[in-house]
């Protein structure tokens, strides 16, 4: 059987990495895509494991090549996922995660429409609020702009195919392990039997 395609979006703080890492690890046909960059290995990050390093020329032609199912300019830096190692681990019946951006997700729909886009909620917009004070990691002037961001990617929820809403980390994992099955239930993942004649 194929794999399934999933990308999740969410704002900063809503907990994707920590859903994503969760499906990883209890789910063992699941693996989380792996993005290319033109931003020089920060200490620690590995080739192929945590990002794909390439120059920026390379990933000119990536873009030229049609190689990326979703690409962005952050910055100096670009940022995309390549298009390769996603359609081998899906051909391989792995399932594909994609942690991505609103933008990238959209691009991704449009480049595989069978991909599976969920929308991570955070309970309020105040809890989100709570969560990205608690992380300690950001300024009172990002901790603002990331919550006028998250107000502008809230809209874009309807053009996604399901919402996740993140209050308790088992209970959203659950809901997303749902999907997976729903999904898998779709007549383009049937895999006629030897007695259906």
């Amino acid at each position: 059987m194929r794999g399934l395609l999933l990308v999740i979006s969410g704002p900063s703080g809503v907990g994707k990495g920590t859903l994503c890492q969760a499906l990883c690890r209890q789910i063992d046909s699941i693996v989380l895509s792996v993005s290319a960059t033109t931003r020089p290995p920060r200490a620690g990050e590995e080739d192929g494991v945590h990002y794909f390093f390439v120059s920026p020329e390379r990933f000119q032609e990536m873009i030229a090549r049609d190689e990326l199912l979703e690409w962005a300019q952050v910055y100096q830096d670009y940022y995309g996922t390549p298009r390769g190692p996603v359609t081998r681990l899906l051909a391989d019946g792995r399932d594909v995660i994609l942690e991505i951006d609103v933008q990238g997700a959209l691009q991704v729909k449009e480049k595989a429409p069978e991909a599976v886009l969920i929308f991570i909620c955070p309970p309020s917009v105040a809890e989100l609020e709570r969560r990205l004070r608690r992380r300690g990691t950001d300024s009172e002037e990002q901790i603002v702009n990331r919550l006028e961001w998250a107000r502008t990617e809230l809209e874009a929820v309807p053009k996604y195919d399901y919402v996740v809403v993140n209050d308790h980390l088992e209970a959203a994992v659950a809901k997303i392990k749902a999907i997976i099955v729903a999904e898998k239930c779709r007549p383009i993942y049937f895999t006629k039997p030897d007695c259906v004649v």
